[in-house]
């Protein structure tokens, strides 16, 4: 098969990867450069990366409307695809793509279909506590996460595992999901299920809001959240009206007002939930690198008997 990848974080590069060993692939599509970091450089995707360091091309459309749209989708006719893999592009697709390959537009994504639907699947599954979550390969149409499904693979969610440890576990385990479907569908085997769009929930792409706990919920849903939101936006509470990060967070044993500090010592900062408490073994004051909660302790910069809001 001639296959256009359509992709752009890390996420989306073993599914190229897959791709690329198994079939031809005469374009991949990546979102534009954006510019990042402190000096606000310019920092290629990471499909992008990854694949001219394969010697394929690579074609960064600005939008897929208007002249550019109806140049693009000309480039997209003259190769003839038989199928479009898209995984983790970051822009919904016209129909007049969608109606481009002769074996249709697939998409590899982080959930199980037809929970949460949307820009952030494996982050929310994490922030609200789910003991499982999974990858799915679904024929795209013009909603939101709504063609059937092809296939779908579970996998547990661990007790203590961030979003971003997720990211890279469902990452490998959707492009061994995708190169056994795409076999499937390339000997005519393949069959797909219509979702139940009465059981669908959507998973907005997060805010730095998000990051913001809140210690009267309990506290296994308080570590959830803050692992939900580990890499970014990153959780944090307000001490004296400043922002603390706070990291690797452990349910543990304790009773108090919520938000309020019961222990601080080498092990870790035990903050007190509607329902038990949370230890914290790593934080970051404003400005601060991020440190062992054995050293801000032993610095007196956190106490027992501080509030967290």
């Amino acid at each position: 098969m001639k296959i256009v990848f359509f992709g752009s974080p890390a996420f989306a590069v073993p599914s190229l990867a897959a791709v690329a060993a198994n079939w031809q692939v005469p374009l991949v599509v990546a979102q534009p450069d954006r510019p990042a970091g402190r000096g606000q450089k310019l920092q290629p995707p990471a499909v992008k990366v990854w694949a001219e360091g394969q010697g394929l091309a690579v074609a960064q459309p600005q939008r897929l409307k208007g002249e550019e749209g109806e140049a693009f989708l000309l480039q997209l006719h003259a190769l003839q695809p038989d199928l479009f893999v898209v995984a983790a592009y970051g822009r919904i697709l016209p129909q007049s793509v969608l109606d481009v390959p002769r074996l249709g537009p697939f998409n590899v994504h982080g959930s199980l279909l037809p929970k949460y639907r949307g820009a952030a699947p494996i982050q929310w599954s994490v922030i609200n506590g789910d003991a499982e979550t999974g990858v799915a390969i679904m024929r795209m149409e013009a909603g939101l996460d709504t063609g059937p499904v092809v296939s779908m693979r579970r996998t547990p969610i661990g007790e203590q595992e961030t979003a971003g440890q997720l990211f890279d576990r469902l990452a490998v385990l959707g492009a061994h999901l995708l190169v056994a479907t795409l076999r499937e569908i390339e000997a005519g085997r393949a069959t797909q299920s219509v979702q139940n769009h009465a059981e669908a929930t959507l998973a907005p792409m997060l805010t730095k809001e998000n990051g913001h706990l809140n210690f009267s919920k309990t506290a296994r849903l308080v570590s959830a959240q803050a692992r939900g939101v580990d890499p970014w936006p990153g959780a944090f509470g307000l001490l004296g009206g400043e922002a603390v990060k706070l990291f690797r967070p452990t349910v543990v044993a304790g009773q108090g007002a919520p938000g309020e500090i019961l222990v601080a010592d080498k092990q870790g900062v035990h903050i007190a939930c509607g329902q038990g408490a949370v230890s914290f073994a790593e934080l970051q004051l404003p400005g601060r690198k991020r440190l062992p909660a054995k050293d801000l302790v032993a610095g007196r910069s956190i106490m027992t008997g501080l509030f967290f809001s």
